[in-house]
């Protein structure tokens, strides 16, 4: 079972809710998608820790073979071509990795090199399995992390897998969303909260994945995120509340589940909602 938890924005709760959900499962894996500020280890800190690389494919001229026709450097919409004088120069710092340049050069000057964009931490702690992806600083695009983040070789079977999904909806967040079995959609009880629930909110429907939200900081009176759900017909997993004592412990990254048995209640509780909609929504989609 495999469960994404979004957020619009940072802040909100989205790596309250998914370290928890994982430590109060009997076995979990936790994946940190949010490649350019993973901090999920912070609350696990994981033990035996294995690195490895992520590469990926950058282009290479043979300045013998060039002959300065430009097609490589007016196909490349991302600027990371220029052609001055004699030379051709490759901005590998913002190049996509597409390799649509080399496919246009009709000299075949241009050939493909490694080169690495980042790493994959992968560790334990007691029984949740923990891996964390890094995009080194300057790479334009944090796909390729994800991606060999969520392999198949990561998810073991009939095990819990909660993905901590960067903010926002943009395409790493797709990446991340775009094979789970649910989506949680964490938010604020705000005007500004409604906002970026609404971003992830449409985000999750183009996918067509099942979902429902998390309330987090919850105060007694008005809460528009709360209204926002109810004129969509979100389902409200649950709501947390405004809770200092929560929110010293979580400061300090200390797992709320293992600190006090009211929140080890409510996340228990939470995931126990989850696997009943993910259940629901695979009778509904064999019914179909």
């Amino acid at each position: 079972m495999r469960i994404a938890v979004l957020s619009g924005k940072g802040g909100t709760g989205k790596t309250l809710v998914s370290v928890n959900l994982a430590a109060v499962a009997k076995s979990a894996t936790y994946i940190d998608c949010d490649v350019e500020e993973p901090n999920g280890h912070l609350f696990f800190a994981p033990e035996g820790i294995k690195e490895e690389d992520v590469t990926v494919k950058v282009p290479k001229v043979d300045e013998a073979l060039c002959n300065g026709c430009r097609k490589c450097v007016n196909f490349c919409k991302f600027n990371a071509l220029a052609h001055t004088a004699d030379n051709l120069i490759i901005f590998d710092d913002i190049c996509h990795f597409c390799g649509g340049c080399m496919l246009v050069c009709p000299q075949k000057a241009l050939t493909e090199t490694d080169k690495v964009i980042g790493r994959i931490q992968k560790g334990t702690s007691e029984h949740v399995s923990v891996y964390s992806g890094i995009l080194n600083v300057g790479v334009a695009s944090g796909v390729p992390i994800i991606n060999q983040l969520l392999e198949e070789k990561n998810f073991a079977a009939n095990k819990l897998t909660v993905i901590d999904c960067p903010p926002g909806a943009s395409c790493v967040v797709m990446e991340s969303i775009k094979d789970v079995d649910y989506c949680i959609l964490v938010a604020e009880p705000t005007l500004f909260g409604v906002h970026n629930l609404e971003l992830v909110y449409q985000l999750v429907k183009l996918f067509k994945k099942p979902f429902g939200a998390v309330l987090n900081k919850c105060l007694e009176g008005e809460n528009p995120a709360e209204r926002f759900c109810i004129e969509n017909n979100i389902k409200i997993l649950g709501k947390i509340p405004f809770d200092t004592d929560l929110g010293a412990l979580n400061s300090d990254a200390k797992i709320v589940a293992y600190e006090e048995k009211k929140y080890k209640d409510m996340f228990s509780s939470l995931l126990d909602r989850v696997v009943k909609e993910v259940k629901h929504a695979t009778v509904t989609d064999i019914k179909r």
